[in-house]
């Protein structure tokens, strides 16, 4: 799948943009699907919402449950000082989450095939094992932050293996939200782990070496269809999107079956409900 070069890049770096990925008619069935599923939820009196700036908000089991299902959670910016949305449901939910590539069969399509085993074994998953599918809208006028974070925070693995794969389902700009990454952040430690104890959750510090600032950062402007792969260990970062365009972007997390996945992790799942690989 990969050249030598490319591999070469994304271990320099730790991340790897794949320009054309996937074609507009696979983007459109995509964002289809999301609009049904989106169509369908009715929200009745919950609200949960999701933090993009503190993780352990909002994280009851509602969001515990999405590990095995399909959940839509809000932005934190689409209600109004008496609890109602201030625009459309569909110009308010944050994210799907975070079994959708298990329990769709539109969403596995995207999330699977040949193409995709491969790359995940070039960059050194040799069995991938896919935990997290999560569709993010990145609403236009509310969608919020993403602080600095790196994604084995929520995936921890003996030896760490997690590994990120982000397709732009809209053209992501620095207007709209795009990523921003540390190049070569990858091998700094991390410092942060997302821990579950029973039917909570809380970040704990593990490293204290500060976050990147803006000047070791550089933003991934790309174009729609396009895959960005990325270490578990890359600092990345997002700023609000306070334009009037979205950006829709769809996120699988994979481990490598070889490694031990920590029992501590947030997402788990129960014996009838295993977890697969990017050929099954």
């Amino acid at each position: 799948m990969l050249v030598d070069e490319q591999i070469a890049s994304y271990r320099q770096n730790g991340y790897l943009v794949l320009p054309g990925f996937k074609t507009a008619a696979e983007v459109a069935t995509l964002r289809e699907r999301a609009a049904q599923i989106v169509e369908a939820f009715d929200p009745g009196d919950r609200r949960t919402i999701f933090s993009t700036t503190d993780q352990a908000r909002g994280t009851g089991d509602e969001f515990l449950a999405s590990a095995e299902g399909i959940h839509c959670f809000f932005e934190e910016e689409a209600f109004d000082a008496q609890g109602a949305l201030k625009q459309a449901k569909s110009l308010s939910i944050n994210k799907i989450g975070h079994a959708m590539h298990d329990l769709d069969p539109v969403f596995s399509r995207f999330s699977r095939g040949p193409r995709l085993q491969a790359l995940a074994q070039d960059l050194g998953l040799a069995q991938p094992q896919l935990w997290q599918s999560m569709y993010i809208f990145k609403q236009p006028g509310i969608g919020g932050e993403v602080k600095w974070h790196q994604d084995a925070s929520f995936f921890d693995t003996t030896p760490g293996s997690v590994t990120a794969f982000w397709f732009a389902l809209e053209d992501a700009t620095r207007d709209n939200g795009c990523l921003w990454v540390q190049p070569g952040g990858h091998r700094t430690p991390l410092r942060e782990r997302f821990v579950r104890e029973g039917n909570t959750v809380r970040m704990e510090q593990v490293d204290a070496m500060p976050w990147p600032d803006q000047r070791s950062a550089v933003p991934v402007e790309v174009e729609r269809g396009t895959l960005v792969c990325f270490h578990g260990l890359l600092p990345h970062w997002s700023a609000p999107n306070r334009s009037a365009v979205s950006r829709h972007a769809y996120t699988l997390h994979a481990t490598d079956g070889r490694c031990d996945y920590a029992a501590a992790n947030w997402l788990q799942r129960s014996p009838g409900f295993p977890v697969r690989g990017f050929d099954e």
